[in-house]
């Protein structure tokens, strides 16, 4: 799989699993959903109180494997991520792309957004190792 192969792929999915470092050195890691925007950027909702949200602020070392059908067959991004507070508009968005639709009722999505502390993960990629199996 070259580079190009890595990044459709990683568009095509939509579930990982997110891996940043814990205060100890250790990975902490977290089943998410996340989009691959058209600005290469991987895109993650989480909220202001998780572990890896606190993480990221710390070191925004990150990595996220992508794993499909197959097992054997996956794409690890590395990447340093960056966190976007109080974007609505960037909520919507990540939203659309994971769900690849429209929220039945935005006012009340936002509303849950503010109620949960949600901020957006943003991950500049660094580095793709795809594998096939």
């Amino acid at each position: 799989m070259d580079h190009d192969a890595a990044k459709a792929y990683i568009r095509s999915h939509h579930h990982g699993v997110l891996a940043t470092i814990k205060r100890d050195g250790r990975p902490q890691l977290s089943h998410v959903s996340y989009m691959a925007d058209d600005d290469g950027q991987i895109k993650i909702s989480v909220t202001q109180d998780r572990a890896k949200t606190r993480n990221a602020r710390r070191d925004p070392r990150v990595s996220l494997s992508v794993i499909g059908d197959d097992w054997y067959r996956y794409v690890v991004a590395e990447g340093t991520a960056t966190l976007v507070e109080g974007d609505p508009a960037l909520l919507r968005h990540v939203y659309r792309g994971v769900t690849g639709g429209e929220h039945p009722d935005w006012a009340d999505y936002d509303a849950a957004m503010v109620r949960d502390g949600r901020l957006v993960l943003c991950i500049a990629i660094d580095r793709l190792y795809p594998l096939a199996g």
